[in-house]
């Protein structure tokens, strides 16, 4: 905002006769004299003038935002000090004054003070966030989660990225995507947005390569087919040949609240919303998202021995191996259906092992008439993409991982029964390899199994 101050000009006038009343009385030549009327109106006067008008200029006011979820503004930089105010996350204020490691700002209820540096962002990373949820703000809802404690939101995935909202306990957030990232060593200075980072990436055939670019947040390496990403060698393993040792990797989310706040979010700082009578056949995998297909009639009799007929949703789920930094969204598809029979949930279908990404869609699709399907003519269809774990895109950027040449699958659920359709029928391809297969089986590959000798 510009704005013109020349009120404080008018003030200053007396100070500025007083400052010409004394330069009148200084001794000159007789020939000067006669000149310093005219010479006083001419450049003194105006020179004195824009002095006094210490403000005469647009007025250039530098806005910070607030990160830290409670701070105090005090009266001066010492160890003792006085309150004077108190601001929140989000809290807009003004810059008064810079000082080594703290800053003089003003309230938008004038309340002025010192606050330490650290505990605000500036207008650019600001802005930066508002552009995050403009750019993200149409996407697909992939799955929901449930906040297990306060927790900050980033600008990039990773630890040593700028944060801003502050997102309180059992929140509820909306998944929009997943990236994985090498975790940030302890102490790691903050990497601003638009800072230049080196990433090293992999090719589906295992060839790395290392690309320098301005980026918000590059991964410190990402590899497609074992890991989505890998270290870079130092120097001095290098030049002796060991083996170097693969990163900690992290899983983030971008996510979105019920404010249109978006940001990164740490997976293990939530939980998937799932219900409960699923979640507990989850086999030690980590759900990825549930869906609701459609709902079924129940009927049963309650403790008064009464008939009651409820309704009960049938889910669509989608899990993964409990495991960050895997080149897919899922590995594993599961149908629950409710069985009235039983009054529980039960396992109509199953694939797996996969290499399955996000989102997953439902929608309801009208049949021809037949058994199972309802008067209506409409059965709950679900599709998801379907892709390999040795070609997939990873963004330099993020750490997004994308199948690079996705298939679409789609099913139909008619009772109890799921029946793959659509125009893609080939053959689905295993996730797991074939070492993998022959040690999950106790033999090594290309061995034959014999008698065993006593």
């Amino acid at each position: 905002m510009r704005r013109w101050h020349i009120v404080d000009c008018f003030a200053s006038f007396p100070d500025i006769l007083n400052v010409i009343d004394v330069l009148m009385t200084f001794p000159m030549s007789r020939e000067f004299s006669r000149m310093k009327l005219p010479l006083f109106a001419a450049v003194v006067l105006p020179a004195v003038m824009l002095a006094g008008c210490n403000r005469l200029h647009p007025g250039n006011h530098e806005t910070v935002y607030v990160v830290a979820q409670q701070q105090y503004l005090h009266d001066r930089v010492a160890a003792v000090s006085n309150r004077v105010g108190e601001v929140k996350n989000g809290q807009k204020l003004e810059v008064l004054e810079h000082g080594q490691r703290f800053l003089k700002v003003k309230t938008d209820k004038n309340e002025i003070g010192w606050l330490e540096q650290h505990a605000v962002i500036d207008e650019q990373t600001y802005d930066a966030f508002a552009q995050l949820g403009r750019q993200h703000k149409n996407d697909n809802v992939v799955a929901t989660a449930v906040m297990r404690d306060d927790v900050f939101l980033h600008l990039a995935p990773g630890r040593d990225t700028e944060r801003y909202y502050l997102l309180p306990a059992n929140d509820k957030v909306q998944l929009l995507m997943r990236a994985s990232v090498a975790k940030a060593p302890a102490g790691a200075p903050v990497r601003k947005p638009g800072g230049s980072t080196s990433a090293v990436t992999a090719t589906a055939s295992g060839q790395t390569s290392t690309a320098s670019k301005p980026t918000a947040n590059a991964p410190a390496a990402a590899q497609a087919g074992k890991t989505a990403a890998t270290a870079v060698p130092s120097a001095s393993a290098a030049a002796s040949g060991l083996p170097t040792a693969a990163p900690i990797l992290e899983d983030w989310w971008l996510v979105r609240d019920g404010e249109g706040r978006t940001g990164w979010l740490l997976a293990s700082r939530m939980d998937v919303d799932v219900p409960d009578e699923i979640a507990q056949y989850a086999e030690g995998q980590r759900i990825i998202g549930a869906y609701m297909l459609n709902k079924v009639p129940d009927e049963n009799v309650d403790k008064n021995g009464q008939s009651v007929t409820t309704e009960k949703p049938e889910f669509v789920t989608v899990l993964s191996p409990p495991k960050a930094g895997l080149p897919f969204d899922f590995d594993q598809v599961r149908v629950f259906t409710w069985s009235a029979k039983r009054h529980r949930y039960e396992t109509a279908f199953r694939l797996h092992p996969i290499a399955g990404f996000l989102p997953v869609k439902v929608k309801q699709v009208s049949v021809p008439p037949g058994p199972g399907v309802g008067a209506g003519g409409t059965v709950p269809q679900f599709s998801f993409m379907l892709g390999s774990p040795e070609n997939v895109k990873i963004d330099p950027d993020t750490g997004v991982v994308s199948p690079a040449a996705p298939r679409t699958l789609n099913y139909q659920l008619i009772e109890t029964t799921v029946k793959r359709v659509g125009p893609d029928m080939d053959p689905i391809p295993s996730s797991r390899k074939e070492e993998e297969k022959g040690a999950k089986a106790g033999k090594k590959p290309g061995a034959k199994m014999g008698k065993k000798k006593r």
